[in-house]
C-alpha cells in the first residue's frame, strides 16, 4: 500500500515509519519538518506542510491508498490553556481533512485518539471501549469530538476508519519539552541534572505502552483492513511514585522530584482494557515496562552525550 502518515516525522510517527519500511509498504510522510534524532529513512517521500495548509495536503492525499493521522498541535495541559486553539488546530483540521479525502477517493484513515483522556474518570477498571466518553479536559473533548466526526463519515460516506485509543506511549525518540512524555520528562530531567517536577502526591496511576507495540498495532490495521476502535495500552498500571522509583532503579541514581499540587485535568487511575485488539487483531504488548524503561535510560545517555 501508499500510506500517507501525517505527522511521520514525529515520536510515534517515526516508529510507525520503521514498522511500514520493513514490511515493504510505501510511505509519504506530511509534516512541519523531517524528524529530529535521525535522517530521514531512504526510501521515504517527506512533504512539508501543515494540516491547515489546504493546497499542500491535497497534494499529499494524491495517489495514497490510506492515511494515518498522528497529528495533535496540543497535549492536555495546553489544550487546556486555549480550548479555541484546541479546537482551531485539531478539530476543524480535521474535518477539512476528511472532506478532501472524500473528495479525492481515500477510503481508509487510522486515527489516534486518547485513550487517557476520553473516558474521562472511569466507572470501571480497566476500562473497555465500551465505556461512556465523559473527558474533563479540552484535549480529550476535542478527541471524542472528532471520533464522532469520523464515525459520521463512515456512515454517510463509506469511510473505512479505525480509531486506536493510546494510553501514554513511551521509548527512544520522545521529545522531552516537559509537557507530554512523563517518562521521558523525568529521565531526561535525571540525566541533565534537573529537579523533577512531581504534580500531586504520586498516586494518579497511568498505563504505558511503548511505542514500538503501539507502532505494531498500527501496521496490523492497516495489514488486516478492519474498521472499529481499539484501546492500545499495556493493560497494566504504574503510578507516578512507581514511575520515580522504577527510574532510579534503572539509572543506579536517586531521585528527589519536587512536589507541586495536583491538576484538575488529572484522572486518578485509568487503565485499559486491551482484550479488543488482542482478539480482533492478534495482538499484544511485547516489551515489559522494565526491559521498556531501561532501553529508554539508554537512549536518553546517548542524546545528552552526543551533545555534550
Amino acid at each position: 500500500m501508499k500510506i500517507l502518515i501525517l505527522g511521520g516525522s514525529g515520536f510515534i510517527g517515526s516508529h510507525i515509519v520503521d514498522q511500514l519500511l520493513e514490511q515493504g509498504h510505501g510511505i509519504r510522510v506530511f509534516d512541519r519538518s523531517r524528524e529530529r534524532f535521525r535522517p530521514t529513512p531512504a526510501g521515504i517521500e517527506f512533504v512539508a506542510g501543515d494540516l491547515s495548509d489546504t493546497s499542500s495536503l491535497i497534494e499529499a492525499l494524491e495517489g495514497v491508498d490510506m492515511v494515518f493521522h498522528l497529528v495533535s498541535t496540543t497535549v492536555p495541559a495546553t489544550a487546556n490553556m486555549d480550548p479555541i486553539a484546541d479546537i482551531r488546530g485539531n478539530l476543524i483540521t480535521t474535518v477539512r481533512l476528511l472532506e478532501l479525502m472524500r473528495a479525492q477517493d481515500v477510503k481508509r484513515l487510522l486515527y489516534l485518539s486518547s485513550g487517557g483522556t476520553v473516558y474521562g474518570i472511569p466507572k470501571c477498571d480497566p476500562v473497555p471501549e465500551t465505556h461512556p466518553l465523559a473527558p474533563i479536559s479540552s484535549y480529550g473533548i476535542v478527541k471524542a469530538t472528532v471520533e464522532s466526526f469520523i464515525r459520521m463519515e463512515s456512515e454517510q460516506h463509506g469511510l473505512r476508519a479505525v480509531i486506536l485509543r493510546p494510553s501514554n506511549p513511551f521509548g527512544p525518540r520522545q521529545g522531552h519539552g516537559g509537557v507530554q512524555g512523563v517518562i521521558g520528562t523525568f529521565m531526561r530531567q535525571l540525566a541533565h541534572g534537573e529537579t523533577m517536577k512531581l504534580w500531586g502526591d504520586g498516586s494518579v496511576v497511568r498505563d504505558f505502552i511503548h511505542v514500538r507495540d503501539l507502532a505494531r498495532l498500527c501496521l496490523a490495521c492497516a495489514e488486516q483492513d478492519i474498521t472499529g476502535t481499539f484501546n492500545a495500552g499495556s493493560g497494566q498500571g504504574h503510578s507516578m511514585r512507581e514511575i520515580i522509583d522504577s527510574i532510579s532503579r534503572v539509572s543506579g541514581l536517586p531521585v528527589k522530584p519536587t512536589v507541586r499540587p495536583g491538576r484538575a485535568i488529572d484522572i486518578p487511575r485509568i487503565v485499559l482494557d486491551i482484550a479488543a485488539a488482542r482478539e480482533t487483531l492478534g495482538w499484544q504488548p511485547r516489551i515489559s515496562f522494565t526491559d521498556g524503561l531501561r532501553e529508554n535510560w539508554e537512549w536518553v545517555l546517548r542524546q545528552r552525550d552526543a551533545v555534550s
